[in-house]
């Protein structure tokens, strides 16, 4: 496994490989802090790549005023042993200064998409985001560039960057990854106290009831499912909810509160975000309403 620090010894290191012929090449972009789901995306990466790229690179631009920018963890020693576990080939970990030598002034934004969800709570997040992605896609210019679906809005914003743009890249969304006990697995969820991690349980369990009642015909509204969904979240004390909506997906449409979810073609999804102290946790399920056999 190599590790390089500059874009230029990326650059030398992506030649090396594509002249070798170690191709196609998988990218997995990360904040560090690495765990399993990270461990996942890396896995799949191997599986569909014969070279895996990986970057660790805390991104200023996706985080607004008062965010955890500077207190968010960071461990390099630990995230790169699991990155040699799991057979990264090339680790690029840029400083700050390294991705932005001087003020940036271009930034790739995504209308719409992003005006829903986080991106309404957190003005600018998505831009920072798109803008960060789109520069690593560009020095690393892979084949195919793995995410995870816990953080399904932004899925939903870099598939139509890349499409929008015509980008050489292909998208793959892998599956959320989870605790035991139905915690999806998140860098922010060591902010969690003992008491708000037993908590940030009823997360999964409002999504697990939402679906149970759809599957059981018990709910067949996106009304329905938002009650439910609050419903079963407010009964933790610790909760403050910031949204629980049910979209279209990926384009990210408000229903309407009557709307039957067996009349809506294709997916949507079930998004919420929570806090729980200082610490805001997200989750989601997607699923196709008319797949679902016993809804009625």
């Amino acid at each position: 496994m190599r590790v390089v620090r500059s874009v230029e010894h990326l650059r030398e290191a992506l030649e090396y490989m594509r002249r070798g012929g170690h191709t196609p090449i998988g990218f997995v972009p990360t904040m560090g802090f690495l765990h399993e789901g990270h461990a996942s995306l890396l896995r799949r990466a191997g599986e569909m790549s014969n070279t895996v790229v990986m970057s660790i690179f805390v991104n200023p631009l996706q985080f607004g005023p008062g965010e955890d920018f500077e207190s968010y963890p960071r461990d390099e020693r630990r995230d790169l042993e699991l990155a040699e576990r799991e057979g990264v080939d090339i680790v690029f970990i840029p400083t700050v200064e390294e991705m932005y030598p001087q003020p940036i002034r271009s930034k790739v934004s995504v209308a719409s998409l992003t005006t829903q969800l986080c991106g309404a709570s957190r003005p600018g997040h998505f831009d920072g985001v798109t803008t960060v992605v789109s520069k690593l896609f560009n020095m690393v210019q892979p084949d195919y560039a793995f995410f995870g679906l816990k953080d399904a809005q932004q899925v939903a914003v870099l598939r139509r960057m890349v499409s929008d743009l015509n980008m050489n890249v292909e998208i793959v969304p892998c599956p959320i990854v989870r605790e035991g006990d139905g915690l999806a697995l998140s860098s922010r969820n060591v902010y969690l106290s003992e008491e708000e991690r037993t908590q940030a349980l009823v997360l999964s369990r409002s999504l697990r009831t939402a679906r149970e009642a759809l599957e059981e015909g018990k709910a067949r509204t996106a009304a329905d499912i938002r009650e439910l969904l609050v419903s079963v979240i407010s009964s933790s004390p610790l909760a403050v909810i910031e949204y629980a909506e049910i979209l279209t997906f990926p384009d990210l449409e408000v229903l309407e509160t009557d709307d039957l979810l067996t009349n809506v073609d294709g997916e949507i999804i079930m998004a919420l975000a929570v806090k729980f102290g200082r610490t805001r946790l997200i989750d989601n399920n997607v699923f196709t309403p008319k797949e679902v056999a016993t809804l009625v």
